[in-house]
């Protein structure tokens, strides 16, 4: 049995759709975000495209929504 964390890193992102907020402006470097399955996300920094991105499974990703809107992130 694979490992969920592992097969979500492995996952190919060369389609995937970049999106950032729309409170960043067109002209401001932020974070970006692609949808991956079961809710899972992929981070990247919108500065730096072709580097490393982050994975994070539908679980981390509402932990850590939820501790940016609370503000205790």
């Amino acid at each position: 049995m694979t490992d969920p964390k592992t097969e979500l890193c492995a996952y190919n992102l060369s389609a995937a759709s970049w999106r950032k907020s729309s409170a960043s402006g067109a002209e401001h470097d932020c974070v970006e975000i692609a949808n991956l399955p079961d809710g899972a996300k992929a981070i990247r920094d919108s500065k730096r495209p072709s580097a490393a991105q982050l994975h994070c499974t539908a679980t981390e990703w509402a932990a850590f929504r939820d501790g940016v809107v609370s503000g205790s992130l």
